[in-house]
């Protein structure tokens, strides 16, 4: 398919972090963990604190990508009655009271069931702005990307350690808004390091798009968020924020404590990100 160009808050935020010389935090949150009001408190604190996008996981009763941590948290809002129209709904509340732009983060049966045109339909009128399907892959995405496309929603894939020169090259093709790069081989989760040949990964990553990269899985630490201010373009914080909602006691002590996580994270971010001019979508 031919490659549409986009002009959503995803690609306008990159733009301006970079104009800034700034560092992008990403936040991840399970929708409906523990509830969907809770959820619309703890994003609309996560974006005052200063997270640039939101990435709101859509439960899912098999999520292999991830670790225990957010297993857990899917498990909570599935057994709260937590639904793909429900988080659609939460992100129509989140829209109406703040611009933070918000890619859903979802496995790709919730959105087949409903119907990928249907499904993208009802995003972008939510007010999202992206998705990633973690578990498809751009070879098989052809009429989700058209879906997408077609609403004005980037369509964001996932890049690995393990992925090979020759496809990097073609998984960047497929993206817009940002390309999703994963630190190291394995599932989500908090880490006391970042792997040593990160650099290396993202000059390989670097060689094949302009894209802005974010880099996710086991980012938890400030000190993580200050290595990668010269490397990538933005951070993605996922279980370290899940777990700050799974030890809360209240919807409000959650939002509480995941502003201060993400406002220790951000100030973190080195303001020496030089400026870079960006692939259109």
């Amino acid at each position: 398919m031919t490659k549409t160009a986009l002009d959503t808050r995803i690609s306008r935020k990159f733009r301006a972090l970079s104009e800034a010389g700034e560092l992008g935090l990403v936040a991840y949150v399970t929708a409906g963990d523990p509830t969907l009001d809770a959820t619309e408190k703890i994003v609309l604190a996560a974006a005052a604190a200063g997270a640039d996008v939101i990435e709101l996981g859509v439960p899912f009763s098999d999520p292999v990508a991830d670790g225990p941590t957010i297993q857990r948290a899917s498990e909570r809002a599935l057994a709260a009655g937590t639904t793909l129209e429900g988080v659609l709904g939460v992100v129509k509340r989140i829209r109406a009271k703040s611009d933070v732009p918000i890619v859903l983060f979802s496995y790709f049966n919730p959105m087949l069931q409903m119907g990928l045109a249907k499904f993208a339909r009802a995003a972008a009128e939510a007010g999202a702005d992206g998705v990633l399907a973690t578990d498809l892959t751009p070879e098989e995405a052809g009429e989700y990307r058209n879906a997408l496309a077609a609403n004005g929603l980037d369509a964001i894939f996932l890049v690995a350690p393990t992925t090979s020169d020759a496809r990097l090259g073609a998984v960047a093709e497929a993206s817009s808004g940002f390309l999703y790069l994963i630190s190291r081989n394995g599932i989500t989760g908090a880490q006391d390091a970042l792997p040593v040949d990160l650099p290396a990964l993202v000059r390989r990553v670097r060689k094949a798009t302009k894209l802005p990269l974010a880099v996710g899985f086991g980012i938890s630490q400030p000190t993580h968020v200050t290595v990668l201010g010269g490397l990538v373009d933005a951070a993605v914080v996922g279980s370290a924020l899940v777990a700050e909602i799974e030890k809360a006691g209240s919807a409000d002590a959650a939002a509480n404590a995941v502003a201060a996580k993400i406002a220790s994270l951000k100030g973190a971010a080195s303001k020496g990100v030089s400026k870079r001019s960006f692939d259109a979508p």
